[in-house]
């Protein structure tokens, strides 16, 4: 029996749409899940223009399994993210690094017809993380993308517990960023444009804090081994590469359409590394919500009903750059 349900879209001229999605009867590892909330991230800003379904840090209950579903059952709470399949048989699927599979299923690239802003989503059961008991819901959203940018970053790029990490920008990334490594136990320095968040990012774990709006350099007490940057732009690389110990490390998390453009000598002369990277693969993933669970780490969120205007003004306060930190969606009961 087909599976309706109500979903909020995108549209050409960026007006915000409810609509209505039917999926076929579950099959193989397909999972029903009522949403009960989402997170709001940029990215979905990004594609309020496009006819797709928004939503990609959706959190809920399975309240339906398909026949090969084994591992959840109905009342289990679940959450998903930026990544819904894979081919399960090339080279980076079989050496756990499926975010770079050339078949991958992606947040805007396939399944346009649902996303996490909406009643009820089906994915397949393999792509699916079960949210650990110390953690709700609504703080799990964030952490399906946000979350699993940042904790990525650090994982691919091998950050150490040794190690002087920058974080630069405090917004829906960067306080996040700040939690996961000072949890590390690393020395978490941080850049800002002014002072105004420096007391919530010492809070979070930052053990240094630099205002940088108008600065023409940056006088550290130590080198920056690795660097994180959550800004919605690309900074002043000049700025930043003046502070980068040799052999450091630099991951532009920033969503930019334009070209990369850094200074070049630096790079070479110093051996600093250019990491890009995405969303976690499932098992860092899965990684990333136990380490949250056990060091207690959460996201500071603003909540909005799930409902067309809920929607709405969720992006347009972020859009505003008046979210603090996380938007999250919350489903009426």
């Amino acid at each position: 029996m087909p599976i309706e349900f109500t979903v909020f879209k995108g549209s050409k001229d960026g007006t915000i749409v409810q609509g209505t999605t039917e999926r076929p009867d579950l099959k193989r590892d397909d999972v029903l899940i009522r949403i009960t909330h989402s997170g709001v991230c940029f990215t979905d800003v990004h594609y309020r223009n496009a006819d797709i379904a928004l939503g990609h840090e959706g959190t809920g209950v399975v309240e339906a399994t398909g026949p090969d579903a084994h591992i959840l059952k109905k009342g289990d709470r679940v959450g998903w993210g930026y990544e819904h399949d894979c081919c399960g048989h090339c080279r980076h699927c079989l050496t756990g690094w499926e975010t770079m599979c050339a078949e991958r299923k992606m947040y805007a690239f396939a399944d346009l017809d649902q996303g996490s802003f909406g009643t009820h989503a089906v994915w397949r059961e393999a792509f699916l993380f079960k949210i650990p008991d110390s953690i709700s819901n609504e703080d799990a959203g964030p952490l399906m993308c946000g979350g699993s940018t940042v904790f990525n970053a650090l994982h691919v790029a091998q950050v150490r517990s040794t190690a002087r990490v920058g974080i630069v920008g405090v917004g829906g990334l960067g306080h996040l960023a700040i939690q996961f490594a000072a949890k590390m136990g690393c020395q978490v320095v941080v850049f800002s444009g002014t002072d105004s968040k420096k007391e919530e990012a010492l809070k979070l774990g930052a053990k240094e804090f630099y205002a940088t709006k108008g600065a023409k350099e940056l006088k550290l007490e130590q080198p920056i081994d690795n660097l994180i940057v959550t800004t919605s732009s690309q900074p002043n690389w000049e700025l930043y590469l003046s502070v980068m110990s040799p052999n450091g490390v630099i991951s532009p998390l920033s969503v930019d359409e334009n070209d990369l453009k850094i200074p070049y000598m630096p790079v070479l002369l110093n051996g600093l590394r250019i990491q890009g990277g995405i969303v976690s693969a499932r098992q860092v993933h899965r990684d990333m919500l136990d380490f949250a669970a056990m060091h207690n780490i959460k996201p500071i969120n603003m909540t909005f009903p799930m409902t067309l205007e809920g929607v709405k003004q969720s992006l347009k306060t972020l859009e505003e750059g008046k979210m603090r930190y996380r938007g999250v969606l919350v489903a009426e009961n």
